[in-house]
């Protein structure tokens, strides 16, 4: 009898493949064959379960986008039945953050992805059109603080968490080059968390 296929572990194969290349060599110049060989399958199969380059390349970003999301829901829960706002907007944050490494693996790759974003229009289009939720959950969680009264009530939530956001990007990428240590990019986001949340505590 045939062995069955597990369709979603063999995409998953696939896309490690893409990940692997990323953090290696980047990915502008990458093709179908190499990403074929490094998941030890033909480019045929690779083009069955993704189609074209730009394709397999955007459904690899979507699995590891999948898996950041998963892992963060599984680290906010950590925190406990009723953790406080800013703790919620501190440990979204913190995923931004190259704590350990599997998040320096996956901010690696995508700076790997965010180059063909910037030199390819087709990839360029699907980042421009993403929705901001990121800025919107950051945002919305601010103002639950503020009815809460664990925000200061003077501030826009929706300026705050671009900022917020803009803070744990730029430190990102300090942490990664080795500029700052990943102990002083948590004080520094600390910091800014302290202008907008009246609660200066984390659990």
């Amino acid at each position: 009898m045939p062995r069955q296929v597990n369709h979603e572990q063999r995409r998953r194969q696939i896309a490690e493949a893409v990940w692997r290349l990323a953090t290696r060599r980047g990915l502008e110049d990458v093709t179908l064959r190499q990403v074929a060989a490094e998941a030890g399958v033909s480019a045929r199969l690779l083009q069955y379960y993704f189609g074209t380059r730009d394709q397999l390349l955007l459904g690899a970003l979507e699995i590891l986008n999948t898996d950041a999301e998963r892992r963060a829901r599984e680290r906010l829960e950590a925190l406990g039945e009723n953790p406080g706002m800013r703790a919620l907007v501190r440990g979204v944050l913190l995923e931004m953050l190259p704590l350990d490494d599997e998040r320096r693996s996956r901010h690696v790759v995508y700076a790997a992805y965010f180059v063909r974003f910037l030199t390819e229009p087709a990839l360029a289009a699907v980042a421009r059109e993403a929705p901001p939720a990121l800025e919107d959950l950051i945002g919305g969680l601010i103002t639950q603080a503020q009815e809460l009264g664990q925000a200061r009530p003077d501030i826009d939530p929706i300026a705050e968490s671009a900022l917020l956001l803009a803070s744990a990007e730029g430190l990102q990428t300090t942490v990664l080059l080795g500029q700052r240590s990943p102990e002083r990019a948590i004080e520094l986001l600390d910091h800014q968390l302290d202008r907008v949340f009246t609660e200066t505590t984390d659990d």
